[in-house]
C-alpha cells in the first residue's frame, strides 16, 4: 500500500560525519531509523529522496524505472562539481542500457574472476615489494603513501597500460575529481587534464599497441576516442582510489580491535570473509548512489514521482539490523556476503573481483609480515576524508 509521505525535506545533503569515523553520518542513521525513504534537500535546493533501507536500496539499483543517466531532468547532484563531471565526462556508469551494456562489455573480460585469479601472483609481488621498501627504509612509514596508494595504483596502471611514472599526475587529478569541496572550475580542469592525457595515450597505443586494456580499446572501430577516454578515466580513478582508501581504513579499523587481528593472524583463511565484513562495515562510498525515477514508483510504501531524484545509501543499507545482527560492530567471522558495498544490479562495480583480490592479499601480507604493526598517533589526530566521494584517511603513521 502506497502511503502519502511528507515531502518537506528533513535534512540537507551531504551530511557531516559524527564522532565515530567508521559509522555513517548521524543524520543518515537517524533517517534510517525513522523510515526507509526520507525527503531531503541537496545543497542547490533541489528535492530528492534519501533511500536508506536495504530492500529499497536494492530496488533502486536494480529496477529500470530508476535511471543512472545524469542527463535526465531531476537527476540528483550533491555538488556543482559532481554535475560538471557527469555532464562533461559521461562514462558508462552514468548511462542506461543499451549504451551502458555496450561500453561495459568492452572491458568486462579483464575483470572476470579467472582473469583476476591469474593476476594474484603478480599482485602478491607488488605487495611484497612495497613492504620490502618500507622495511628497508626503517621501522616507520605512512601506510597511505608508502603502501595503500602505490599498490592499487601500480596494479591498475599495469592493467590499463598507463605508465606508472605518471602516477603523481593522475593521483592529484583524481583527488580533485572526488573532492566534494572542489569548485566546478577545478573539477572541470582536472577532468580536462586527465581526459587529454588518456586521449593522447590511447592514440599512442593505436600506433604502438601493447598487451593492455587501453590498447585493446584503441584498436576497436566501434568506440570513439571520447568513449575510450571516459572509460579509461573511470577505471583509472576508481581502480586506485577505492582500494587505496579501503586498505588504509581497514587497517585502522582492525588495529583498534587486537583480538580480531589475532584471529586473522592465527587463521589466514578468515581473511576472505573478513574483507567482505570490512567492505560492509566501512562502506567507503558513503554519499550514496544517485538515480532518478523515470515514472511513478511505489518504493517501500512511499510514492516516488517521475522526475524525482533518489540517493541510494549503501552505508545505511549495510547496517541493516535485520540482515546483519549487531550491525554497528565489526566482526571478522560474520557472513557479510549480502552487503551492497559494490552496489547492486547491472551497474554494480565492474572491478569488484580485482578489489577483493587486492584487499585480501594486502591485508593478509601486512598482518603476516609486520606482526608488530601499530598506529603511532592517537586516533583523534587522524584526518578522515569526509569531504570525498570515496571515504578514507589522509595519512596513517605506523610503526612495527
Amino acid at each position: 500500500m502506497v502511503t502519502t509521505t511528507p515531502t518537506t525535506p528533513t535534512l540537507t545533503l551531504p551530511a557531516a560525519h559524527g564522532s565515530c569515523p567508521f559509522d555513517p553520518p548521524p543524520a543518515y542513521d537517524r533517517a534510517a531509523r525513522q523510515g526507509s525513504v526520507t525527503p531531503a534537500e541537496l545543497l542547490d535546493g533541489e528535492f530528492c529522496w534519501l533511500v536508506t533501507g536495504h530492500p529499497e536500496v536494492r530496488t533502486v539499483l536494480s529496477d529500470p524505472r530508476f535511471s543512472a543517466d545524469a542527463r535526465h531532468p531531476g537527476f540528483p547532484f550533491l555538488t556543482p562539481g559532481r554535475r560538471a563531471l557527469a555532464v562533461n565526462n559521461p562514462s558508462f556508469i552514468r548511462m542506461d542500457d543499451p549504451e551502458h551494456a555496450r561500453l561495459r562489455r568492452m572491458v568486462t573480460k579483464d575483470f572476470l574472476v579467472h582473469k583476476v585469479d591469474a593476476m594474484r601472483p603478480g599482485i602478491q609481488r607488488i605487495v611484497d615489494g612495497a613492504i620490502d621498501r618500507m622495511t628497508a627504509a626503517g621501522t616507520t612509514a605512512d601506510l597511505v603513501t608508502d603502501f595503500a596508494l602505490p599498490v592499487p595504483s601500480l596494479v591498475i596502471c599495469l592493467l590499463l597500460g598507463v605508465p606508472y611514472q605518471d602516477h603523481e599526475l593522475f593521483q592529484a587529478q583524481s583527488r580533485t575529481l572526488l573532492d566534494n569541496r572542489a569548485t566546478q572550475p577545478a573539477v572541470e580542469a582536472a577532468q580536462r587534464g586527465l581526459t587529454g592525457y588518456l586521449t593522447e595515450l590511447a592514440e599512442e597505443k593505436r600506433k604502438h599497441p601493447g598487451d593492455d586494456m587501453l590498447s585493446r580499446l584503441a584498436a576497436r572501430e566501434d568506440v570513439s576516442p571520447a568513449e575510450i577516454a571516459a572509460t579509461g578515466l573511470l577505471l583509472l580513478v576508481a581502480g586506485h582510489e577505492t582500494t587505496a582508501n579501503m586498505t588504509a581504513l581497514s587497517t585502522v579499523a582492525l588495529l583498534r580491535r587486537p583480538e580480531q587481528v589475532a584471529r586473522l593472524r592465527a587463521d589466514p583463511g578468515l581473511v576472505r570473509g573478513a574483507v567482505e565484513e570490512l567492505l560492509r562495515y566501512l562502506t567507503i562510498v558513503q554519499s550514496g548512489l544517485p538515480r532518478v525515477a523515470l515514472e511513478d514508483v511505489d518504493l517501500g510504501g512511499t510514492l516516488v514521482r517521475a522526475g524525482q531524484g533518489v540517493l541510494a545509501m549503501l552505508s545505511t543499507a549495510n547496517r541493516d539490523e535485520e540482515l546483519f545482527g549487531a550491525a554497528d560492530e565489526l566482526e571478522v567471522s560474520r557472513d557479510a556476503r549480502r552487503h551492497l558495498a559494490f552496489g547492486f544490479g547491472v551497474h554494480q562495480c565492474l572491478g569488484q573481483p580485482l578489489a577483493r583480490a587486492e584487499l585480501q592479499i594486502a591485508l593478509e601480507t601486512l598482518l603476516r609480515r609486520l606482526p608488530g604493526l601499530r598506529i603511532t598517533v592517537p586516533e583523534e589526530e587522524l584526518v578522515f576524508r569526509g569531504h570525498s566521494v570515496v571515504y578514507g584517511v589522509d595519512s596513517l603513521p605506523v610503526a612495527w
